[in-house]
């Protein structure tokens, strides 16, 4: 009775466990949408980031994906609190959005002083030593204007 008594002990079916409820096809449905539309949500801050990094002259295009990203992470925010989905995609959505918040700063102010980001980008381009990406560094900052020096 001993060793019978060990492998109930073993089995992970046997034991006090929270039982899950299963889940409606609606609920699995939702699920679906929140999940497809969390991977675009993504893929579109994702695809922002690496857009804008390129080069300052596609900042339209970032400021696109931003836009984009910004809306759908506001959809995806509202069905996982609305549809209670799990937490990992709420901690997910919420940082994503952290994440489009500072593009959106960055997209501001990469329009607004495009021209002195614009010289900076294309000298670091060419800069091959840290003396010249400093030098780079120093004409941007002078370029600015008084207050934000």
């Amino acid at each position: 009775m001993g060793g019978s008594r060990r492998l109930e002990n073993m089995n992970p079916d046997v034991g006090s466990k929270p039982s899950q409820q299963p889940r409606s096809e609606a609920e699995k449905s939702a699920l679906g949408v929140s999940q497809n539309l969390f991977r675009a949500f993504l893929l579109a801050a994702l695809g922002a980031f690496f857009v804008f990094s390129l080069n300052v002259n596609y900042v339209w295009l970032s400021a696109i994906l931003t836009l984009a990203a910004l809306v759908l992470g506001i959809v995806v925010l509202v069905r996982t609190l609305k549809h209670k989905h799990p937490k990992l995609m709420l901690f997910g959505t919420i940082s994503g959005l952290v994440v489009t918040a500072v593009m959106c700063l960055l997209i501001l102010t990469s329009v607004l002083f495009f021209n002195q980001v614009s010289t900076y980008q294309d000298c670091s381009r060419t800069a091959l030593t840290e003396s010249a990406k400093t030098q780079c560094l120093t004409q941007l900052e002078d370029s600015m204007p008084g207050p934000l020096r």
